[in-house]
């Protein structure tokens, strides 16, 4: 089992800046690739950004050149660094981790893997 743990949600104003982290613990040596979903009021949950464990990245149209994703595999962890915020950001953020062997792609595709709580981002205009 692996457990994930979010930090950094919050209040924003358009244009701002916010920094998710996330803190895997328990089985982690079996984590491959990691990602950024999220979901708004009245919306489907999508991947925003993932990250494999070799550090390749890849985003969601709408985050790109914006949104940054990194893992600190020592350590653990996930961060999202998230600029140039909209208000069309607003959603809940959850941390995800895959087994290995699962893709990005597949990550687009479909849900699945170990879940954070998730935390509540809110940009206003």
């Amino acid at each position: 089992q692996v457990q994930l743990v979010e930090s950094g949600g919050g209040l924003v104003q358009a244009g701002g800046s916010l920094k998710l982290s996330c803190a895997a613990s328990g089985s982690v040596s079996s984590i491959g690739a990691m990602g950024w979903y999220r979901q708004a009021p009245g919306k489907q949950r999508e991947l925003v950004a993932a990250v494999t464990t070799g550090g390749t990245t890849d985003y969601t149209d709408s985050v790109m050149h914006r949104f940054t994703i990194s893992r600190h595999n020592a350590r653990n962890t996930l961060d999202l660094q998230m600029d140039s915020l909209k208000p069309e950001d607003t959603a809940v953020y959850y941390c995800n981790a895959r087994a290995r062997g699962i893709t990005i792609a597949t990550m687009f595709r479909r849900e699945g893997g170990y879940w954070g709580q998730g935390t509540q981002v809110t940009v206003s205009s």
